[in-house]
């Protein structure tokens, strides 16, 4: 299975950086604007529409106010299986690190994923900072 991980170091506070990761609906307006078109909930799920036309259903696992973790899986796309977590930790008042986990398989999609979770975190680093 790979494994990708983004840290982004934001000047923005953890409790703002939460309030968008955990807006699970509004996450194409709030984390990823352009890179995501459109995201809806259904159930327990988001479907979300990326900028190149997939379509995702991704199930909410877990959003734990607590410990500032969202976990969320993906069905439908490339890969056979797909899970996610992202997680907020203070770094001062006004400063905090996001952690982004991406468990996958197939293997061979790593790099593919890998390069779209890059550029998602480019977005997510000036959608939230502003």
């Amino acid at each position: 299975m790979a494994s990708i991980r983004k840290e982004l170091l934001l000047d923005a506070s953890p409790e703002h950086v939460w309030d968008a990761v955990r807006d699970v609906g509004a996450v194409h307006r709030r984390l990823g604007p352009g890179f995501l078109l459109d995201a809806r909930l259904d159930g327990d799920a988001r479907i979300v529409t990326f900028a190149n036309g997939m379509v995702v259903r991704e199930p909410i696992v877990d959003i734990d106010d607590t410990a500032r973790r969202l976990v969320y899986s993906a069905v439908g796309g490339m890969s056979s299986h797909y899970n996610a977590s992202m997680q907020v930790f203070p770094e001062g008042a006004r400063r905090c690190r996001l952690v982004w986990i991406i468990d996958l398989l197939p293997h061979a999609l790593a790099p593919t994923v890998d390069a779209l979770a890059e550029q998602a975190t480019s977005i997510m680093k000036k959608t939230l900072e502003a």
